[in-house]
């Protein structure tokens, strides 16, 4: 049977997740990291797909799911999210066609900056992406610890807690405007509507705004300061606050190029647990001031 290649749907998603999962713990067991991933929500998609279905597609054959892309646009930056491929189809053209079909939502959103994050040590991805024109910029690393061994520094920095009123969402999106060169505030509300999540809005002794991080399950991010200065002080904030959630474990992505943030996680008892790595047609965005939430969201 031919293989089809369509528009997602809501229905898509869990199968899309199961595949997902399988894919990722087929590439971390065979580099000796273990299973790393477990079903989990699909929010995220079934926000996406509302706000602009253009971005995700399927692979299938006789009605079995075989691949899933999902990229999502915001101003003129489009991000993959996504693109996973059945670990039994892989090297089968597969990928090829799906990335086709989300260049394109690039092409057609006249998007100016292509980026994604994968696992450093996908070299069957990486080669795929530098095919159509993405190159590797910077690795990311996702750092964790148990929260009894973190040990942070008492510096802080005043946080007051994020709402989706008009003026944090004013204060949010200058922010983004500062380190990415884009809106974000579409995904801000996304975060904001999550009960789940808690934000906070950093603020200098004066009480200007200058930085907001998430934090959800003693995970952080993202984490934005406009100053460089200040990623110390704002990391082991939101670190203190993941702690005091009750989380077994706390956990951040930092980019390679944010010094402070990465020596403040190693001295605080922090450890790699794996290394991922910015692709990107462009330099964009200053990413020693901004720690992403995941590598599908950014």
């Amino acid at each position: 049977m031919a293989i089809i290649y369509r528009a997602a749907r809501e229905d898509d998603f869990a199968i899309a997740d199961r595949l997902t999962v399988a894919s990722i713990n087929d590439l971390t067991e065979r580099h000796g990291f273990g299973r790393m991933a477990s079903p989990g929500p699909h929010r995220f998609q079934s926000f996406s797909l509302k706000d602009d279905p253009d971005g995700l597609w399927v692979a299938e054959e006789s009605g079995q799911m075989l691949g899933f892309a999902f990229s999502w646009v915001c101003g003129d930056l489009w991000f993959l999210a996504q693109l996973f491929i059945s670990p039994e189809r892989q090297n089968k053209g597969i990928g090829h066609a799906l990335i086709a079909r989300t260049m394109d939502h690039a092409r057609k959103s006249g998007a100016r900056t292509k980026a994604l994050i994968t696992f450093a040590f996908n070299r069957a991805s990486q080669s795929l992406y530098i095919r159509h024109g993405l190159f590797p910029k910077f690795p990311v690393y996702f750092f964790a610890a148990p929260r009894d061994k973190l040990h942070l520094p008492a510096e802080r920095l005043v946080a007051a807690p994020l709402s989706a009123n008009e003026a944090h969402l004013r204060d949010l999106d200058a922010i983004d405007a500062a380190l990415l060169g884009v809106s974000r505030l579409k995904h801000h509300r996304y975060l904001l509507a999550d009960a789940a999540i808690k934000g906070l809005l950093f603020c200098a002794d004066n009480g200007d705004r200058i930085g907001y991080a998430y934090i959800v399950e003693g995970h952080v991010g993202p984490l934005a300061v406009l100053k460089q200065e200040a990623a110390v002080s704002a990391l082991a904030t939101a670190l203190a606050v993941a702690a005091d959630s009750g989380a077994a474990q706390v956990s951040a992505f930092i980019p390679g190029s944010c010094h402070r943030a990465l020596s403040l996680a190693v001295a605080s008892g922090m450890r790699i647990t794996f290394p991922m790595l910015l692709m990107a047609d462009r330099d964009f965005g200053d990413w020693s001031r901004y720690m992403p939430r995941n590598p599908g969201f950014m």
